[in-house]
């Protein structure tokens, strides 16, 4: 609900700070003082159009900050937390207006746009003020409480549900049917790289063995005569070896005793055994090659086929392994297209059936419900002094195969205001007052079901007095039980009725004028209920009256 108000440099009002409490509350005031001010500020806040010529005199900006709890406003938490907005129990809207033109909307400290804030406020609040932010004009509000009336939230949901299911399905189907052809010719495509690779049957690590081999078989003339040489020039050459070197220069030394000596023959003698090992490593490797010009040519043939692939492919040769296995799981997925067609065609044929069953129960309930809403909605009106006005649910069949979320039907409240005219939409009627008169007998009755955590009323006793006044007031309370109430009125009757009051005052001097507004304590409510009784003057009589008038409805607890 609604628990702060703060207003600065909007119209009249300089700075505004209003505490909301749960029940009825109601804003009374001389008329001229400027209670639409304090609707219009929440209207800005909630994403109405912002209008610089709102801006009060003398400044540059207008701000208004709305704070609501949403404990139990399961769905505006939702829709802050898929936002990050913070979901928690307390939610700030903030808006500013600059001279400028521009404007800002704000959602607990972060900066969002108009529709955010609309969207948002739509959760959290209904005003009946001719026609600004009024839910109760939409369809979808009219669905809402219909299903809500009629209990039917679940089979609606399901029904939703199904729906999605089905356009989800039916768009899957549309998409591989209609990619047929071109299915068709990847599949060819991919049947003859698979078949082609698989012939080719390469295996992982299958080209750098190759490679090796290559280079091994293709140098083998070059690296047996390196390994001659290099053996003749360590130990074989019987004119001169490195080994034969290092055995001089061992037996000269050691005819030298000194302890430098001692140890070059000791490092020597460690050289001499290192190049024994050597050469005779080098002489294994020249055993190990051999020259095969016919292996040879088989391994360039098989790189020259696995190159060709690669190329073929644009991807380099160790890979060839991978992409054939991509290439035959692709295939896989394509072959199975025409099962795939088939089974998403029985599933669409189960979930029309499904839906049709569904949407057919809903129907049945909602028409069932319409009536009865019909009925206690016009007992209402004519408990709110519209006798002669007729409430009506239109419930209009779409076609007869389509398949759409909010079921088979629209609905729509009509209301005709005069006998002898036809129902017309609620938005098409031009009485603020009638409207929101409307607008209290649905909510009246639909109190027990709907979820609208607070309601703005104004104008709703425009037109009426005497024994309606009262039965408007008595509403109100009793909404008040079941959702919090805002009601501007120039009633007493209904101003009586109110749990909180406050009182818009104007004030003005000289050039200027201001507007304050104040919570009325128990003895300023009877004042406030004289005055709007009999004018400025306060006699005995009024204030007895309004005292007995006041007390009267402080203790009716309906």
């Amino acid at each position: 609900m609604l628990t702060h108000l703060i207003v600065q440099n909007f119209a009249l009002a300089d700075h505004i700070e209003l505490a909301f409490d749960g029940g009825m509350s109601v804003i009374t005031g001389e008329t001229g003082a400027g209670k639409s001010i304090l609707l219009n500020a929440l209207g800005l806040a909630l994403g109405d159009r912002a209008d610089t010529g709102a801006i009060a005199a003398g400044t540059d900006r207008a701000e208004i900050s709305a704070t609501f709890d949403i404990s139990r406003i399961s769905d505006a938490r939702s829709w802050l937390a898929d936002r990050e907005l913070d979901a928690d129990d307390e939610c700030i809207l903030r808006r500013t207006v600059s001279r400028d033109g521009r404007s800002r909307g704000y959602i607990n400290g972060t900066q969002v746009t108009v529709k955010d804030l609309k969207a948002l406020g739509d959760m959290l609040i209904d005003i009946h003020s001719q026609h600004e932010h009024q839910s109760l004009l939409k369809r979808d509000t009219h669905r809402r409480l219909l299903d809500e009336y009629a209990d039917t939230r679940a089979l609606a949901s399901e029904v939703e549900s199904i729906a999605q299911k089905f356009q989800q399905t039916a768009a899957e189907l549309g998409r591989r049917s209609e990619d047929s052809e071109e299915m068709q010719a990847r599949v060819q495509l991919l049947t003859y790289q698979v078949d082609e690779l698989s012939a080719l049957a390469i295996t992982a690590g299958e080209t750098e063995k190759l490679e090796e081999e290559q280079r091994r078989l293709s140098g083998a003339e070059s690296i047996i005569n390196a390994c001659r040489v290099a053996v003749d020039a360590c130990a074989e050459n019987d004119e001169i070896n490195a080994l034969t070197l290092i055995g001089q220069a061992i037996s000269a030394l050691r005819e030298v005793d000194l302890k430098a000596s001692r140890d070059i023959v000791d490092m020597l003698e460690s050289s001499r055994i290192q190049l024994q090992e050597a050469a005779g490593d080098i002489a294994r490797l020249e055993s190990d090659i051999e020259l095969d010009p016919a292996r040879l040519e088989l391994v360039e043939s098989r790189l020259d086929d696995i190159y060709q692939a690669a190329r073929k492919h644009r991807v380099e040769p160790d890979t060839l392994p991978g992409l054939q296995e991509e290439l035959a799981a692709e295939l896989e997925s394509l072959g199975n297209s025409d099962e795939e067609i088939a089974r998403l065609g029985k599933a669409l044929e189960a979930l029309r059936s499904d839906y049709d069953k569904a949407a057919a129960k809903l129907t049945k309930a909602r028409a069932r419900a319409a009536d009865n809403l019909i009925a206690a909605i016009n007992e209402q009106l004519g408990q709110l002094g519209m006798g002669g006005a007729r409430f009506d649910v239109a419930l209009e069949p779409r076609g007869a195969t389509e398949i759409h979320a909010a079921g088979r039907e629209q609905i729509e409240f009509l209301i005709s205001t005069n006998p002898g005219q036809p129902p017309r939409s609620l938005n098409r009627i031009a009485s603020g007052g009638e409207l929101s008169r409307i607008s209290l007998a649905i909510q009246v009755v639909t109190a027990d079901t709907s979820d609208t955590p607070t309601l703005v009323f104004d104008e709703v006793d425009v037109g009426i007095g005497g024994a309606v006044a009262e039965v408007v007031g008595t509403l109100l309370r009793r909404l008040g039980q079941k959702a919090q109430i805002v009601c501007v009125t120039h009633l007493p009757q209904v101003a009586a009725q109110g749990h909180h009051h406050f009182r818009v005052i104007k004030a003005s001097g000289g050039d200027t004028a201001s507007t304050s507004i104040e919570a009325l304590s128990p003895d300023e409510k009877v004042e406030e209920i004289a005055r709007m009784l009999g004018g400025k003057a306060l006699t005995e009589q009024t204030l007895a009256h309004a005292s007995e008038m006041f007390q009267a409805a402080q203790s009716n607890q309906r």
